[in-house]
């Protein structure tokens, strides 16, 4: 039978291990806040459209026009569909313009869903907008954007 060694391990090692891990930690955190800068969540879009422009109309989106604590906003969105068999709304993404990474979810539908309707908290770095891309059965993309003023950042800010 293998025994484990028990080492204790003194203030000052502790401190010097956790002091390191904090600084790799700030690294990554680092490197993901750069991938918040405006072209992300343009090519985001982009990518998420194939290149289409989305029409304005079909997609509300609801929030606090003045959020005070960022950490949790909420979130309502809806898109205008009859949800039947061969019209649906598929999903809608949800995108924020200054938070570090610009995709924030996804919510997917099914014919059998009845509405093209979801409802999230999310977590806002700083004043920004925030867009709904709804993408229809038949293709074609729809959005709807808001702005939202944070007093407090929730990402850190």
């Amino acid at each position: 039978m293998s025994r484990m060694k028990l080492e204790i391990v003194d203030r000052r090692e502790f401190m010097i291990a956790s002091g390191a891990a904090a600084a790799l930690l700030a690294g990554f955190v680092g490197s993901a806040r750069a991938k918040g800068d405006p072209a992300d969540e343009k090519a985001f879009l982009e990518q998420l459209t194939k290149g289409a422009a989305p029409a304005e109309g079909k997609v509300k989106l609801e929030m606090p026009e003045i959020a005070e604590n960022g950490a949790t906003v909420p979130l309502k969105v809806s898109a205008e569909s009859p949800m039947t068999a061969d019209n649906y709304c598929k999903s809608i993404t949800i995108i924020s313009t200054e938070n570090p990474v610009a995709h924030v979810c996804t919510f997917h539908f099914t014919p059998d869903s009845g509405k093209a309707w979801a409802s999230i908290r999310v977590r806002m770095a700083k004043t920004q907008e925030v867009w709904a891309v709804a993408e229809m059965s038949d293709g074609k993309f729809y959005i709807g954007k808001t702005t939202v003023k944070v007093t407090v950042g929730g990402c850190g800010g």
